[in-house]
């Protein structure tokens, strides 16, 4: 079984984008973890916190980021870019660490198990139901039950990023729709999309084992007839245009993938972006309007953004 080193960086709030970028850059496998107590607390005043006990956090100044890579040849290289990364962001923005990185060995079964215990079956907009694989859940009324294993690849739809495009996602999916899901990790967004009435859904990711995981969910959702998944960067592969593109991953890489999305995207489609830190939506803005899009919609929700965007005439 593969083995991988947990790689954590504890930082200021400032600098959780920049040393996410570095991470991701330098190849974290299945994206970045952010552990925010402030988000944690806001969570949990929230009307809508169903996860688990997590007690009040105390202290809020300090956000873990954490990144798992492969134990192979290539790690040490990997570790020096990091850190040789971390003192260009210090030179950068200033002095933004609270002690060293940390390392920790975990095997990939751990990896996989160790999130259940958080994960329990939550509502989330006004139909769709996330249930994790191992519970059992009879739907009210017009609930849409996803069930779900996200197992190594991102997405819980707990989130706040995921769930107001969850909440978005049910009004903006119109009957025969075509969908492009950009970065879909466990693949609860192109799901909840078929759900809720789209045609077909094509999802994208440029990991490979999101890819297989997502298939998984899909397949066992009972909606492969209608979702397909490909391994690609962004678009890669996505065939012709559609009516609706999402992509809930970080404001630097919608900013990157706005010009694709123009082409990508069929008159008075919409584009819907999610991931977006409240500090760097004047930044998304500028760049969608760059491209030829306007905001029609922001939606906020514990320091996150999710914008609905469409072409200008």
């Amino acid at each position: 079984m593969e083995s991988w080193l947990q790689v954590s960086i504890k930082v200021t709030h400032e600098a959780v984008e920049a040393v996410a970028d570095l991470l991701r850059e330098v190849g974290a496998r299945n994206g970045v973890e952010i552990e925010d107590p402030l988000l944690l607390n806001q969570l949990r005043e929230s009307a809508t916190w169903e996860l688990c006990d997590i007690p009040h956090q105390e202290n809020t100044e300090v956000v873990t980021v954490s990144a798992y890579y492969p134990e192979n040849d290539q790690l040490q290289e990997k570790l020096d870019a990091i850190e040789q990364g971390l003192q260009t962001i210090e030179e950068r923005i200033g002095k933004f660490r609270f002690g060293p990185t940390l390392f920790r060995q975990i095997s990939e079964k751990d990896w996989a198990n160790t999130w259940k215990q958080y994960f329990h079956t939550t509502k989330v907009g006004k139909k769709i139901v996330i249930k994790p694989s191992w519970e059992t859940y009879e739907p009210q009324g017009e609930e849409k039950v996803i069930a779900l294993d996200p197992g190594m690849a991102f997405g819980t739809g707990t989130h706040a990023t995921t769930s107001m495009c969850i909440q978005r996602l049910e009004e903006l999916v119109t009957p025969d729709c075509e969908v492009f899901d950009v970065g879909t990790g466990s693949g609860i967004l192109a799901m909840a999309a078929a759900l809720l009435g789209a045609k077909t859904i094509h999802a994208v990711d440029i990991d490979e084992k999101a890819v297989e995981v997502a298939r998984e969910n899909i397949a066992q959702n009972g909606l492969s007839d209608r979702v397909t998944v490909n391994q690609g960067n962004l678009l890669d592969g996505t065939p012709g245009q559609a009516d609706l593109i999402i992509a809930n991953i970080i404001a630097d890489i919608i900013i990157l993938v706005l010009p694709e999305v123009a082409v990508k995207l069929r008159q008075n489609g919409r584009f819907l972006a999610s991931g977006i830190i409240e500090e760097r939506l004047p930044d998304v803005e500028k760049a969608a309007k760059e491209n030829g899009f306007t905001f029609l919609d922001v939606k906020r929700k514990a320091g996150w953004c999710a914008v609905t965007m469409g072409k200008e005439d």
